[in-house]
């Protein structure tokens, strides 16, 4: 009866932490993309003084609280991010949180995210590094940017679903076990799982273009912009291996549009298999 109470309670913990982290997710795509371009569309709130000049700027010390208070935040994000997936530390976690791990990893996640933008403070007393003001682009400019934004998204969730989302957020982990199926990790192949451990942010190019392209970039979203990129940039470690994992896989992909569908399961099978 414990058994079995306790695997009640380790399914609602981790449908509790998808809640959570989905909403979050939905919070991030309106902090990083809706708000910045819908100010600078309806012009509701101040984005920068281009009339103050840097030199000032810089020596404004409600700038450079801002500041100090965003780089505070990235701080925060970044070293959860990264603490959590130190080895010792993860092998840490796992002893004690078991099946449960991967879901804590994402609720850290998701509650430093959280943290993040709800205390971020924007910069607003310092001029843009690039603001588009001039007709007819002041029109035309942020609904490109509201397009490519929204392709990028797409193309970064479809990205997730590919990768296994219900693996990423640790649902999987329980479903395995409560059904005694072992780690769903251990059951792909030796080259899948190389590949996750180097590939641990598979959008980069999707969060850099969503990260930078905007109407007006002021000095806090330089600085998120900026330290995310650097962030994502150094955080995979792909080699030739993997690319050409990822290249067989593709092309094994595109081979089964051109199978009659009898053939096209077996070979999906096989190729699951590798």
């Amino acid at each position: 009866m414990a058994s079995v109470t306790a695997r009640v309670i380790i399914c609602i913990l981790a449908l509790l932490n998808f809640v959570f982290v989905f909403i979050t997710g939905a919070d991030f795509v309106s902090f990083i993309s809706f708000r910045a371009i819908y100010n600078n569309i309806t012009g509701e709130s101040t984005i920068c003084q281009d009339s103050v000049p840097w030199s000032f700027a810089l020596r404004d010390s409600s700038v450079i609280k801002s500041l100090v208070v965003d780089v505070g935040l990235l701080a925060i994000f970044i070293v959860q991010h990264s603490l959590l997936a130190w080895a010792p530390v993860k092998q840490a976690c796992q002893s004690v949180l078991g099946v449960l791990n991967r879901a804590m990893y994402c609720f850290t996640t998701a509650l430093a995210l959280q943290i993040l933008m709800q205390y971020w403070q924007p910069v607003t007393e310092a001029p843009c590094l690039w603001s588009v003001r001039d007709a007819p682009w002041n029109t035309w400019f942020p609904l490109l940017c509201s397009t490519l934004h929204f392709i990028c998204w797409a193309i970064i969730f479809s990205i997730l679903l590919v990768f296994d989302y219900p693996e990423l957020l640790g649902i999987k982990q329980v479903y395995y076990e409560c059904h005694g199926m072992g780690d769903p990790l251990a059951l792909k192949s030796p080259r899948a799982q190389r590949l996750f451990a180097h590939l641990r942010h598979p959008v980069c190019v999707e969060l850099a273009v969503v990260l930078w392209l905007l109407p007006a970039l002021s000095l806090d979203r330089l600085l998120l912009a900026g330290s995310l990129s650097a962030y994502l940039a150094l955080a995979h470690s792909l080699d030739t291996q993997d690319c050409a994992y990822l290249s067989v896989q593709l092309h094994s992909k595109l081979q089964l549009f051109s199978l009659p569908q009898g053939e096209a399961a077996q070979d999906n099978y096989i190729h699951k298999q590798d």
